[in-house]
């Protein structure tokens, strides 16, 4: 196979891969997962059979995860093929709203943002400087997280700060745009130029977040300025009154980087729980501070659904998508229940079954379950790029 797209995804413990043709048909995908604790590799080649294997008992750095997907893809006869390699990265900051060539001055400014997106811009741009040694040859594409939200109204970006700060891009980016990209691509060739009308996409994972869309276009969403705001997530704090922070800082003297490993490693579930940040370990305790963990990820998630649908002025969809969007039919019903002022009525059994449509017949609101493939959104922005 010649011409053929590399994409790589990087989270903020896995890398996620795959190799697509020009015509956007994927030979391979792949992920190593587990990369702060014992790695995994895991590769599901369209003409072969998948293959799963433990790497290692102990961390694997995101450069040498780079090494083990390239002598992968060797192993398979994928990788000479390769002439460009997209790369999903979570911060473009103002200047970048649409796929872009990676060089040194784009390089040199994407690393200043570094610190709004700490678990996740580090790591992309260190995938990138490994490709580029190890393909010099092949062109290197970033594919930004924040571009899908640079079409929200103006108002929508901006904080009560001192016009100078906003003015310097302390305003809100949003992220997880890739998927929301794809997902709004999927709701077209469902309903036309419409996308649905009003919708609310709720992107439930490890990192968690809503967009409010109307006719696939990004008009508000939940995280801001970094990936810290909106919904608890698994580590990760979500919301938080800005007081708290004030108080950490001069009642007990937190550093910077205190306050930085607490917010996104520290909390969310993991730290209301004190078990776990997976939320299928947290479905299966009976612990009372596990329940209670899910029972704030639910009512942070409804509120942000009410919030958004306020900004649509109604709500015609609530789609679901990622991890816990797409896998947990538990959290699915809980959110959908209380989303039941809305006009949301799901049907247990489709629900159950992990269909599309999980609305029931008497249902104002579209209820759907969409798979995301930021793999995919990656590949179509190098074409657009090439």
């Amino acid at each position: 196979m010649s011409d053929s797209i590399l994409v790589l995804n990087a989270g903020s413990s896995s890398l996620k891969f795959a190799v697509y043709e020009r015509d956007l048909r994927p030979a391979l995908k792949g992920a190593i997962s587990g990369l702060g604790h014992a790695p995994r590799l895991a590769v599901r080649p369209s003409s072969w059979s998948p293959r799963e294997e433990a790497l290692r008992a102990g961390p694997m750095e995101m450069r040498e995860a780079v090494s083990t997907v390239f002598d992968a893809l060797a192993g398979e006869g994928l990788l000479a093929g390769v002439c460009a390699v997209g790369h999903r990265i979570v911060h473009g900051g103002a200047r970048h709203v649409a796929p872009v060539r990676l060089d040194e001055e784009i390089l040199a400014y994407l690393r200043t943002l570094n610190a709004m997106a700490p678990l996740h811009q580090p790591f992309n741009l260190q995938i990138v400087d490994a490709c580029r040694a190890l393909m010099p040859q092949a062109a290197q594409i970033g594919c930004f997280d924040t571009a899908f939200h640079a079409s929200r109204p103006a108002i929508e970006t901006l904080y009560g700060l001192p016009r100078a700060l906003l003015d310097e891009g302390l305003v809100s980016y949003g992220f997880h745009g890739l998927s929301y990209g794809f997902i709004a691509h999927v709701l077209r060739e469902r309903f036309g130029p419409s996308a649905g009308g009003r919708v609310v996409v709720a992107h439930l994972g490890s990192g968690s977040s809503l967009c409010a869309m109307r006719e696939g276009r990004s008009v508000s969403t939940t995280m801001g300025f970094s990936p810290l705001d909106g919904p608890i997530m698994s580590t990760r704090c979500g919301a938080i009154d800005p007081g708290i922070l004030l108080h950490l800082m001069t009642a007990r003297g937190m550093s910077g980087e205190d306050m930085q490993a607490l917010l996104y490693k520290q909390s969310g579930l993991l730290g209301v729980s004190g078990l776990s940040g997976d939320m299928q370990v947290l479905l299966a305790s009976g612990a009372p501070h596990a329940r209670e963990a899910l029972d704030l990820f639910v009512l942070s998630v409804s509120r942000q659904i009410g919030q958004l649908a306020a900004s649509l002025g109604g709500l015609d969809a609530l789609v679901f998508t990622a991890g816990i969007g797409e896998n947990s039919p538990a959290i699915r019903a809980r959110i959908c229940e209380a989303a039941a002022w809305l006009g949301a009525a799901m049907d247990d059994a489709r629900n159950d079954a992990g269909v599309e449509d999980i609305a029931a017949p008497h249902s104002r609101l579209r209820l759907l379950v969409i798979p995301t493939d930021e793999e995919k959104a990656v590949a179509e922005g190098v074409l657009a790029a090439l």
